[in-house]
């Protein structure tokens, strides 16, 4: 005889149901989700064990979060309950709301813990390692750092809409200087929100602009004499404002400057520790053997994967990180265009195709494969080959991980290198 015991949980209260392989409740009970409600699950897990044979024990739960993260961990390192052999997993809420609704369109706490419990009865669920604690602690900071960058491009979109009102020539200028000068570059970030006005930089003679360019930008500009004569024509061509909106428009840009300047100082802050951290993580040698991949990508792809034994395959962990095109067939019917899944983990698919755009800078096997996929199709060709070329570098991430390897180009690379 086999014990599941399903916990529903929120974020007061772990609601759990103790079912046997023959369909018997043993329990139905609800504690509070804290380390007082866990410890009495605990018990009342050794108390049955005790008393029945069970040939194997599952607490499984669904993926709520940082809500089902502690008690997951809790159970999967408690030494009593391992110590039986106690398998604890975390399941796709998905596949879950699938099976409830075969049986009921009722949902409340004590019948979804039941019927997670029977989810886990049938045994068609692959129990997987629940990640470690130094995952965990890379997870809070690579998580953190994906929603500061949300934040900033955010930000940056604002200042852009708002630079546009003071010289809306400006971003158009610098995009046709062969993409080598960025409007967010430090030099002129400060050349249009404090120092000068906008009659003053677009009519002050040419050799002295340089001159500023040139002493902002400590001689980094490799054609400061073009850059300063595309500024002023930027300048010249812009509309004017009144002072009192320029006044109010020089105010926001200010702002948006010292925010954008201290989420890249936050950012740059979290970058050392998660450095720190995967110093104590031997799998990030793998990954970081990989030309281009860096401290950072790897961190972002280590704290959502975990072990890798968590994947059956490498088609397993591209599925979780949304990196499939789901089939849509119909008899003899096909759809020609199938879009990319959105489900998935966000930030896992993020750190992978972030981590593949650098990587095919780098190795010429992905470059030529993005150039391919890029020519297949007319329309979001971008979008379309990096996710492919991402697809294709979960393969190698997966052997790596797997076969406890480092990165080693292939013959062809060598030959030609």
């Amino acid at each position: 005889m086999k014990l599941f015991i399903g916990l529903d949980v929120s974020s007061t209260n772990l609601d759990a149901c103790f079912l046997t392989s023959e369909s018997t409740i043993l329990l139905e009970t609800s504690v509070s989700n804290d380390l007082t409600g866990a410890c009495e699950i605990r018990e009342l897990t050794l108390d049955y064990i005790k008393q029945f044979a069970f040939t194997r024990v599952v607490i499984g739960m669904e993926a709520t979060g940082q809500y089902s993260s502690l008690p997951a961990l809790f159970f999967h390192e408690d030494e009593a309950l391992r110590s039986h052999g106690v398998e604890t997993t975390v399941e796709n809420p998905r596949n879950i709301h699938r099976f409830m609704k075969v049986f009921t369109e009722d949902k409340n706490d004590r019948l979804d813990a039941f019927h997670i419990a029977d989810y886990l009865r049938l045994e068609r669920f692959n129990t997987s390692p629940i990640k470690e604690e130094q995952y965990i602690a890379l997870q809070s900071l690579t998580r953190t750092r994906f929603n500061l960058i949300q934040d900033m491009t955010r930000t940056k979109q604002h200042f852009l809409n708002i630079l546009y009102m003071k010289c809306n020539v400006l971003q158009r200028e610098l995009k046709s200087d062969n993409g080598s000068t960025s409007v967010f570059s430090a030099t002129i970030i400060e050349l249009f929100t404090t120092d000068y006005t906008l009659d003053e930089i677009g009519y002050m003679p040419l050799e002295q602009l340089i001159g500023i360019l040139q002493e902002k930008g400590r001689g980094r500009f490799r054609e400061p004499k073009n850059l300063a004569e595309r500024l002023q024509k930027a300048v010249r061509s812009s509309y004017r404002l009144s002072k009192t909106v320029q006044d109010s428009i020089d105010s926001v840009l200010a702002s948006q400057v010292r925010i954008i300047r201290t989420y890249q100082e936050e950012i740059k802050a979290l970058d050392k520790a998660v450095v720190d951290i995967l110093e104590v993580i031997p799998e990030s040698k793998s990954l970081l053997s990989i030309p281009g991949i860096g401290p950072v990508y790897t961190a972002g792809i280590l704290a959502e994967v975990g072990q890798i034994g968590r994947f059956a395959s490498q088609a397993k962990l591209a599925k979780y990180a949304g990196l499939y095109w789901p089939k849509n067939q119909s008899g003899h019917f096909e759809k020609e265009s199938t879009p990319l899944s959105k489900q998935g983990n966000r930030y896992l698919r993020y750190y992978l195709i972030e981590a593949t755009n650098s990587v095919k800078r780098r190795l010429p096997e992905y470059s030529e494969y993005y150039e391919k996929k890029f020519q297949e199709v007319p329309k979001h060709q971008h979008k379309r080959a990096l996710a492919l070329t991402a697809r294709k570098f979960v393969r190698l991430v997966d052997k790596l991980l797997r076969d406890h390897q480092l990165y080693t180009p292939p013959r062809r690379s060598i030959e030609h290198s």
